[in-house]
């Protein structure tokens, strides 16, 4: 408690100085600290090499990195594993699916920060006290290694066919990783489901699996790369970072959906019982930035200042122009933070009843 009361303290001193010295406050104190630990940022992940490596040369502090291929409910546990932990096993800062940010912050996880700009940021995606602000999002799609799948999925029920035996993997444990769990919401709702019940989704899954078409295996690049999931699920930006890195081998697909084009907003938040909290907090000044955004936007994440950076004529034309057409998102559906929790909470207490399959890591 008292930690969080000095974090409070320490954070209502620097809103007291003006914008250009409490910038300099904030790098001084956090060049003091020396160090930022984050969790769960794989560099392929919406372009994080290139923010990680940029905050580092920018502002001179080592950033820890852990647990980097982890999902969203390792990041939760890891903050409260170590609460009185100042090691290198304490993370700092947390991104997290959109549904995660409310328990987080009702745990008393989470310190109240408000970045520069925050008036920038829309209302209905951050918490009204600066627990927790959205930070990017993309769309659930299907990523293919064209060299083994010779006729591409379109929709859903394509995945049941076959030709894809022993093909389609999730990427993250459907009980704990936010992208696994909107997939199966996606699932649901190409499958005549809705956002009210996740029954849908974990049906299509049971299917999928009796079929002998679901690999429980948490799929990665290199999976997709050597034919163990060639057919994975995941956020757009993930899959069209995946095509650009392999550079034609193997040759990458990405395909949005014909149905259940679900949007998944995920979110910023510093920890309170981070160890290193203004190299925290300047982390998130850094990614909400224009810079930090159009990092993120050069990844394919839509990042949450788009609308802002678009107003200003500040996106560069060049990333622009690598953006997916519009045409591919015109079905796009974005759950509430309510129907998000609940559906959450659906599919970690139900997989193992209707599914019954463990999705580990290799």
């Amino acid at each position: 408690m008292k930690k969080v009361i000095l974090c409070a303290a320490a954070a209502l001193v620097l809103a007291a100085i003006p914008a250009s010295a409490q910038s300099k406050a904030l790098i001084d104190a956090a060049k003091k600290e020396g160090q930022l630990t984050v969790i769960a940022l794989p560099h392929d992940w919406v372009n994080y090499g290139e923010a990680i490596e940029t905050f580092k040369a920018k502002y001179g502090l080592t950033v820890n990195e852990l647990n980097p291929d982890g999902g969203s409910g390792d990041e939760i546990e890891a903050i409260k594993a170590n609460k009185d932990n100042k090691g290198p096993q304490a993370p700092d800062v947390i991104d997290v699916g959109l549904s995660f940010g409310p328990q987080a912050k009702a745990d008393g996880l989470l310190m109240n920060y408000k970045v520069s700009t925050w008036s920038t940021i829309p209302n209905d995606v951050k918490d009204a006290d600066g627990a927790w602000y959205g930070d990017y999002y993309g769309a659930l799609a299907f990523e293919y290694n064209k060299s083994i799948v010779k006729n591409p999925p379109k929709d859903w029920s394509d995945l049941l066919k076959p030709e894809f035996k022993g093909k389609v993997a999730l990427a993250g444990d459907p009980q704990t990783a936010n992208q696994a769990i909107m997939a199966i919401v996606a699932a649901g709702l190409g499958n005549k489901g809705s956002l009210k019940d996740a029954s849908a989704g974990l049906a299509f899954f049971d299917k999928l699996n009796k079929a002998g078409n679901f690999v429980p295996l948490i799929a990665v690049p290199g999976t997709v790369a050597s034919g163990e999931t060639p057919v994975t699920i995941r956020w757009d930006y993930n899959a069209l970072a995946n095509r650009d890195k392999t550079a034609g081998n193997p040759e990458i697909g990405v395909t949005i959906p014909a149905t259940g084009v679900v949007a998944g907003v995920y979110i910023q938040a510093i920890s309170a019982y981070a160890p290193h909290p203004n190299a925290a907090k300047l982390w998130m000044e850094f990614l909400y930035s224009d810079e930090g955004q159009i990092i993120w936007l050069k990844g394919y994440g839509h990042p949450v200042r788009f609308a802002d950076l678009a107003k200003r004529k500040v996106i560069p034309a060049d990333i622009a122009a690598k953006l997916p057409p519009a045409s591919a998102y015109e079905k796009i559906v974005f759950p509430s933070l309510d129907e998000q929790t609940a559906l959450k909470t659906q599919i970690a207490n139900n997989w193992d009843s209707v599914v019954g399959v463990a999705v580990a890591k290799k």
